[in-house]
C-alpha cells in the first residue's frame, strides 16, 4: 500500500500463480504468471484446489476424472483406488509421525514409570499393519526420523511388552491404571482406530484406556494442548534443532507434553552453535535418547506421505520429505504430461 504496509487481500505476491478466486476453506483458483522469476517452474496454466472433507467423495472425484490429484487418501480403500484405470499411488518416506502426547505436568503422566508402562503397552506393529496398511514404520518415541541429519541409530527399539509395562506400573506403586485417551480422525487419518487398538493391546498389562472420541470440528483448539492424553501428528522439521525447539523445549508454544527436562534444555542450547559435527551429533543423539526414555511423547509410528493422482501428473525424481505433496510445492515443481 502507499504507506508501506502489507494488504493481505491485495493478491500481490512473488509466487508462480495469480489468485483469481479465493474462498477460505472451500476453493482457490490460480492462473500461471508468464513473468514468474523462477525458470522452469510453475508449469500448470491453471490450478484449482478444492477442500473436500469426505474421503469417499475425494476418491470418487479422482476415479471419475473430476480432479487430477488428492492428498492423504483413505488407507482403508487405497488398494481399490490403486486398481482404478489411469490412477497411480505415490508414497514418500519422510518425517511424518503420529503421536499420543501425555502431559507430564498432569497426574498420572507426571510419573515417568506410568509413561513407560504406556509406551510398552502399545503394539506398534499392529498399528502399522491394521491402521496404516503398511504405509509406515514403527516409531521409537522420539521425533527424529532416519531421513534427518544426526539420527541416533543406536537407540534400542521399544517393543510391545505387557510384562515390562506391568513392571513399570508396579514401580509407580500401581497394580492397574485407568486413563482416558481423547481422539479424533481430525488428528490423523485412522487415529480413532489406532486408539482402539492401543486400548486392546494395553489391557493385558493392566492398562485400562477409555477411548473418548472427540468432535472433528474444533479438535485442534479444544483438545490438542488442552486434554492430558490425546492424539496428534507432526510433519517434521528440516533440522533436529527446529523439531526440538518447536515441540520439546520447555518454553515452546507447541510443547504438547508440557515437558521440562533440564539436561535436554541445556543440550538444545549448546548444540545450536556447535561447529564440531561429531560433538553436535553426540548432543542430538543424547537428546533423542532423553526424549525416548524420559519424555511424554508416545510415537508409535512414522507414516509415509501418500497421495493418489492421474497417470498424467508428473513430478521430479526427488521430492521433499518434510511435508506431503512435495512439501506443498507441487504446483510449482510438478507438471502434466
Amino acid at each position: 500500500t502507499g504507506d508501506g504496509t502489507i494488504d493481505p487481500n491485495s493478491r500481490i505476491g512473488t509466487g508462480g500463480y495469480v489468485i483469481d478466486v479465493f474462498e477460505p476453506g472451500v476453493r482457490v483458483e490460480l492462473t500461471r504468471r508468464d513473468d514468474y522469476w523462477k525458470d522452469g517452474r510453475a508449469h500448470f496454466d491453471k490450478v484449482v484446489i478444492l477442500k473436500v472433507g469426505d474421503p469417499a467423495a475425494r476418491m470418487n472425484a479422482l476415479m471419475t476424472g473430476e480432479v487430477d490429484l488428492i492428498d492423504r487418501p483413505d488407507l482403508k480403500t487405497i488398494n481399490l483406488l490403486g486398481r482404478a484405470p489411469n490412477v497411480k499411488i505415490h508414497t514418500q518416506d519422510g518425517t511424518l509421525h503420529y503421536i499420543m502426547p501425555m502431559q507430564t505436568n498432569t497426574a498420572p503422566f507426571d510419573d515417568m514409570n506410568v509413561r513407560m508402562a504406556l509406551k510398552y503397552g502399545i503394539n506398534r506393529e499392529d498399528m502399522i499393519e491394521k491402521v496404516l496398511r503398511g504405509y509406515g514404520t514403527v516409531g521409537n518415541d522420539q521425533p527424529i526420523s532416519r531421513s534427518m541429519p544426526y539420527y541416533n541409530d543406536d537407540l534400542e527399539q521399544i517393543t510391545y511388552d505387557p510384562e515390562r509395562a506391568k513392571y513399570h506400573l508396579k514401580q509407580a506403586g500401581l497394580e492397574s491404571l485407568d486413563v482416558t485417551l481423547s481422539t479424533s480422525d481430525a488428528a490423523f487419518n485412522g487415529a480413532v482406530d489406532a486408539s482402539v487398538l492401543f486400548a486392546e493391546s494395553a489391557r493385558p498389562a493392566g492398562l485400562n484406556i477409555e477411548v473418548k472420541r472427540e468432535p472433528d470440528d474444533g479438535y485442534w483448539s479444544n483438545v490438542w494442548l488442552q486434554k492430558p492424553f490425546c492424539c496428534s501428528y507432526w510433519g517434521g522439521r528440516p533440522t533436529p534443532d527446529l523439531m526440538f525447539s518447536t515441540g520439546y523445549a520447555a518454553d515452546a508454544e507447541w510443547n504438547e507434553t508440557k515437558w521440562d527436562n533440564e539436561r535436554f534444555n541445556e543440550l538444545l542450547l549448546q548444540a545450536r552453535p556447535e561447529l564440531d559435527q561429531t560433538r553436535r551429533a553426540e548432543m542430538y543423539g543424547e537428546m533423542q535418547k532423553i526424549v525416548k526414555e524420559q519424555g511424554g511423547a508416545l510415537i508409535p509410528a512414522f507414516g509415509q506421505y501418500v497421495s493418489a493422482m492421474s497417470e498424467s501428473v508428473q513430478m521430479p525424481e526427488e521430492v521433499s520429505e518434510m511435508w506431503d505433496l512435495d512439501s506443498q510445492r507441487f504446483i510449482e515443481r510438478w507438471w502434466m504430461s
